[in-house]
């Protein structure tokens, strides 16, 4: 799932990041419980605050919860077994994704 988010914020809200990836914002908020891998940060009032490096692990559960059908314990157990070559594979996954929508982009504005 190719997601659009500035590249250049630091952090994003929990709304920005529901939006970014249409849902809502007590399923993240969930993930964020049941996910050791997410890591937001909080400030004095408790809202959450997301990093890059966490959209990135949300963008993977995401695809591995939703896109592949894995249960909740399935996708920790493949994220704590695999998370690196997961990873991998999603970071050239997201990279070709976001070329395409670019050259869709490119091609629609011809």
């Amino acid at each position: 799932m190719y997601i659009e988010l500035p590249s250049d914020k630091l952090y994003f809200s929990i709304g920005e990041v529901a939006k970014a990836f249409n849902v809502n914002a007590s399923l993240i908020r969930f993930w964020d419980k049941e996910f050791d891998v997410l890591k937001p940060k909080k400030n004095a009032k408790g809202n959450r605050k997301f990093s890059q490096e966490d959209i990135k692990n949300l963008q993977l559960i995401y695809h591995l919860v939703k896109e592949r059908g894995f249960t909740l314990e399935g996708a920790k157990l493949h994220l704590k077994e695999n998370q690196q070559k997961t990873l991998d594979k999603f970071d050239i996954i997201s990279k070709l994704e976001s070329i395409k929508n670019k050259l869709i982009k490119f091609k629609e504005g011809i």
